[in-house]
C-alpha cells in the first residue's frame, strides 16, 4: 500500500501528490474518454479541465474516510469538465437553431398527443440528414448535461428527458428497478443495429469512445452521435411504454 493512503488529506508531501495523480492518470483517460467532444474541441482540451479536476482531489482526499481514491476522483474529473464546458458554452449558434427546431418538431408531436418522432421522422419533417438529426442530438446532450438545455428549446420536459441518460440507481434491488432493467434490455434490443452496438459496447463493457470507433470502423466524432441518437430512441421507448407522451 503506498504511504501517502495512510495520511489524511493535506498532509502529502508534493512527490507523493504527484505520485498519487499519476496513478491515477488512467482514470482520467476513462473518464474524459466516455464522454463526447463538443464541436470546435479536442479531446486533450477535456483531458486538461479532467486534469484541474484530478489535482483537486488530491488535495482534498481524505484517505482516513475510508473513501477509494477513485471513486472520490472520479466526480470531480467529470465535474471539472462539465464545470469548463458549462463556462464555454457547448452549441454554436447553428446549433441552437437546429435544436430549437428539432425540439419544435418533438412539441408539436407532444402537444397533438402523439408520441416523439423519430430521429428519421425528424429529419423528413425538417428537410435535414437523419445523420445531422444525430449529430444534433449528440450535441443536445452534451448541452443538457452541462445544463444548458434550456437555452436550446422551451419544452425542457420534451427533448431534454428524451437526451437524458435512461439508467437509474438500484434502490435496493426493488421490483420496480428489475422491471426498469428488463425494459432497458428490451428496448436496447429494439435499436437500429449500429446504436444497439455503440449502447452496449459503452454500457455493458465500458468501452471508450475511440475504442468503439475502432472496432466499428467509423470516427469517435460518428460514434458520439449514434450513442446520442440511441439514448434519443430509449427514452422514447420508455415514455411510450410508461404511457407517457414523449
Amino acid at each position: 500500500m503506498p504511504e501517502y493512503q495512510t495520511m489524511r488529506a493535506g498532509a502529502m508531501t508534493p512527490a507523493e501528490r504527484d505520485a498519487l495523480v499519476l496513478e491515477h492518470m488512467p482514470l482520467l483517460k476513462h473518464v474524459v474518454g466516455r464522454m463526447g467532444v463538443p464541436r470546435g474541441m479536442e479531446r486533450e482540451d477535456l483531458a486538461g479541465y479532467g486534469m484541474i479536476g484530478l489535482l483537486q482531489a488530491a488535495d482534498s482526499w481524505d484517505p482516513t474516510r475510508g473513501l477509494k481514491f477513485s471513486t472520490y476522483a472520479y466526480p470531480k474529473i467529470r465535474g471539472a469538465v462539465l464545470d469548463e464546458l458549462r463556462r464555454r458554452d457547448v452549441l454554436t449558434r447553428n446549433g441552437r437553431e437546429t435544436l430549437r427546431a428539432i425540439e419544435g418538431c418533438v412539441q408539436r408531436r407532444l402537444l397533438a398527443g402523439e408520441i416523439a418522432p423519430t430521429p428519421e421522422e425528424i429529419a423528413a419533417e425538417l428537410g435535414m440528414e437523419a445523420e445531422e438529426v444525430e449529430a444534433s442530438l449528440a450535441e443536445g446532450r452534451a448541452a443538457h448535461e452541462c445544463s444548458l438545455d434550456g437555452d436550446a428549446g422551451d419544452g425542457k420536459e420534451g427533448l431534454a428527458a428524451l437526451l437524458s441518460d435512461p439508467r437509474c440507481d438500484d434502490p435496493q434491488g426493488s421490483a420496480e428497478f428489475e422491471e426498469q432493467k428488463r425494459l432497458l434490455v428490451e428496448a436496447i434490443q429494439e435499436l437500429p443495429e449500429q446504436e444497439q452496438s455503440v449502447i452496449t459496447l459503452y454500457w455493458a463493457e465500458g468501452l471508450l469512445l475511440k475504442e468503439i470507433a475502432a472496432i466499428l470502423g467509423v470516427t469517435e466524432s460518428r460514434v458520439s452521435q449514434i450513442h446520442g441518437a440511441a439514448i434519443y430512441r430509449l427514452n422514447r421507448r420508455f415514455a411510450r411504454t410508461n404511457g407517457g407522451q414523449a
